[in-house]
């Protein structure tokens, strides 16, 4: 189905979305039973086939319980309006997951796709009292946020010791000690 007709922010549902309170941005071939699966290709199967890139999406407001965003986010050129979209389908105290590549990681360079690179504290900057939250209208709380490194037996203390302190693992311990990717939930406070 295509929706990529410039529908959005009054969008209707679709038949697919009354029941699908659950959303898969940019799912690629990792379908979820269950959710509306929307990405660019049309060759994998997607509920919805539409460019991230291009706003609104075409899908209603305050609509979605949950947004699923696994390694999307880093492949996008704008992460503040992706995440004003992602603010705008999301229902009051919808759950938001999203994991990204940590700034740290040999993959977040090494993907000639990659455009972003992600901190513990990036998605700190939509939440209400960041000092820099005036550069979007999108509201969240970071409910948690995990550093996640290569399972070897070194990084099984790393992991413990830098989510402890993720600040100080950042500041210091990094280029060291180099995380894998973050996985991040936030909840959208409207």
């Amino acid at each position: 189905m295509d929706l990529a007709d410039g529908a959005g922010a009054g969008a209707s549902c679709p038949a697919w979305a009354d029941v699908n309170k659950i959303l898969n941005i940019g799912c690629g071939r990792k379908r979820i039973d269950g959710a509306v699966n929307l990405d660019i290709s049309e060759g994998v199967g997607a509920d919805v086939v539409h460019d991230l890139n291009r706003f609104p999406w075409p899908l209603p407001s305050d609509h979605f319980r949950e947004v699923l965003a696994y390694d999307v986010i880093e492949h996008l050129p704008d992460v503040v309006p992706v995440m004003e979209e992602i603010y705008r389908v999301c229902r009051a105290g919808a759950h938001v997951h999203i994991t990204v590549p940590h700034f740290s990681s040999a993959n977040a360079f090494t993907d000639p796709t990659h455009r972003h690179q992600f901190s513990c504290f990036s998605f700190d900057y939509f939440g209400a009292d960041h000092a820099l939250s005036f550069y979007s209208r999108a509201r969240f709380t970071r409910s948690r946020a995990q550093i996640v490194f290569y399972p070897t037996p070194v990084n099984k203390l790393v992991h413990r010791l830098a989510n402890r302190r993720p600040a100080e693992y950042e500041r210091r311990w990094a280029w060291m000690f180099p995380a894998w990717f973050l996985s991040i939930d936030l909840e959208a406070r409207k």
